[in-house]
């Protein structure tokens, strides 16, 4: 009886991790057709505007990295975005260097931080502005 016992928490432990990994967000590389899908859904999407020659790039990395595995952005998507490849969606946006990041909420730009490299304010930034588009859908439903 113990080992059934054993057996049944085991597994619905299982399943609880593998339900909280499932929702945790995660980074897609840019695709112009995603991208554009994601906005007519309304989704949020934190777009990272990054290149691999760039060391305030490699700064922020690590804290983007701590915000995508925070509960309150399991529903945002967030983008890593070439700076030396996609230069029609930097262009169309009006991003003049890389270390940008912008944040949509569908369509609209809500917000973007450049070249931000202190972890409290560049965390600050992604989660309460999150937290304005998430905030606003509550309130208006």
């Amino acid at each position: 009886m113990m080992n059934t016992l054993g057996k049944m928490l085991t597994g619905i432990a299982m399943a609880m991790t593998l339900a909280a990994t499932a929702a945790q967000a995660e980074w897609v590389d840019y695709s112009g057709d995603a991208f554009q899908q994601a906005q007519a859904e309304g989704r949020v999407q934190l777009v990272d505007v990054t290149a691999t020659w760039c060391p305030v790039c490699r700064v922020q990395k690590p804290i983007l990295d701590e915000l995508e595995s925070e509960a309150a952005l399991d529903e945002v998507i967030f983008v890593s975005l070439d700076y030396d490849t996609h230069k029609d969606f930097l262009r169309s946006h009006n991003v003049p260097r890389q270390s940008t990041i912008l944040i949509f909420d569908g369509a609209a730009e809500v917000d973007r931080s450049i070249a931000e490299t202190d972890r409290t304010r560049l965390r600050d930034f992604v989660m309460g502005t999150v937290d304005r588009i998430i905030g606003g859908e509550k309130s208006d439903g």
